[in-house]
């Protein structure tokens, strides 16, 4: 038996079929797979029940400025930054009229603001102009917006509109994926296609809450707390002391 195998699976996406291949440490069949998936997920569910999204948000245009701004920086200083953002422009429309001096004062602590600033005055004056200042609630359309890419679609998507058309790719789930085996691939799109290709769909919003929490409390990055790790045994990457 070998200790390393690879199971080769195939993603009908709207190019074409293309096989991707998935590094576990089991059996050579598509059960030995899918039973430490099970497992993991049961797991994460035990000890992460109560897991939702870090940004605070009142309504789907405050999450996906967050998100847009959570970019290179972390939920908590996002938060920071937030409360007096949307206490000056709380709408599309208000944000769509902003200077871009004015954003880039109130979101200068985040990193990059010079860049997000126009992403989000871009995004705001396409919202009043295109979806009648309304947050879209399609992958096509968010991604039509200035900043927007898969990883913010999602998390607008399942946590705003509760749709599950695809799987949140952070920091986290992409360091946490790889070190279950779940994917060896270092390109976001090509990890939540392998994520996709092995969860049950109803369990993507929740998979990826699960395992940022997971990542801020357990597994970090620099030095993983693997003693206190509930994955730990079923982890090809464990560190034992």
């Amino acid at each position: 038996m070998q200790s390393i195998c690879i199971y080769s699976a195939f993603l009908a996406d709207s190019v074409a079929a293309r096989p991707h291949f998935l590094i576990w440490a089991g059996t050579v069949s598509p059960k030995s797979v899918q039973r430490p998936v099970e497992k993991i997920l049961t797991l994460l569910y035990k000890n992460y029940k109560n897991a939702t999204c870090a940004l605070n948000h009142r309504n789907p245009f405050e999450l996906l400025v967050a998100t847009i701004l959570s970019a290179q920086c972390t939920d908590v200083r996002v938060n920071m930054v937030t409360p007096a953002l949307f206490a000056h422009f709380p709408t599309a429309d208000t944000m769509a009229k902003a200077k871009p001096t004015q954003l880039e004062q109130l979101i200068r602590s985040t990193g990059f603001y010079r860049n997000k600033a126009k992403s989000i005055l871009a995004t705001a004056k396409l919202l009043v102009t295109k979806f009648s200042s309304n947050v879209p609630s399609g992958m096509d359309e968010l991604l039509s917006l200035p900043g927007v890419a898969r990883k913010t679609a999602n998390v607008v998507l399942g946590t705003a509109f509760g749709k599950t058309e695809g799987v949140v790719v952070d920091t986290h789930v992409r360091r946490i994926s790889k070190r279950l085996g779940l994917t060896h691939m270092d390109i976001p799109e090509k990890i939540e296609r392998d994520l996709m290709a092995i969860l049950p769909q109803a369990s993507w919003i929740d998979f990826s809450h699960m395992l940022i929490h997971h990542g801020r409390s357990v597994c970090q990055a620099r030095k993983p707390l693997c003693d206190k790790c509930c994955l730990a045994g079923l982890c090809p990457s464990v560190q034992r002391n």
